[in-house]
């Protein structure tokens, strides 16, 4: 794995935004993680990892679906998979068109 991170915050900081610190995704992502394993209290969910697959593949491919209306090949290179795989997991999803 790489060290590699982007750090780009997802809007353009307008004049009011401006004074505003922008968070990454990573630190979006880690926030609701530590929100929710807290909300755990010690008790375990057991598949967290699919769970939070799940919860992020969903918006993620609908988000770029909508991006690109639609189109498959296109929403594929923008992700950086190939089609197949877009295909699979917008079925796995329910997402499919």
């Amino acid at each position: 794995m790489t060290d590699t991170v982007l750090a780009v915050p997802l809007e353009d900081p307008s004049q009011e935004q401006a004074n505003r610190p922008q968070n990454t995704l990573r630190d979006s992502v880690k926030d609701t993680m530590d929100a929710y394993l807290k909300q755990l209290d010690g008790h375990s969910t057991g598949q967290l990892y699919q769970m939070f697959l799940q919860e992020v593949e969903t918006p993620l491919l609908e988000t770029v679906m909508t991006y690109v209306r639609g189109n498959q090949s296109k929403a594929a290179e923008l992700l950086g998979i190939n089609r197949g795989t877009l295909r699979k997991k917008l079925k796995m999803y329910g997402l499919h068109q």
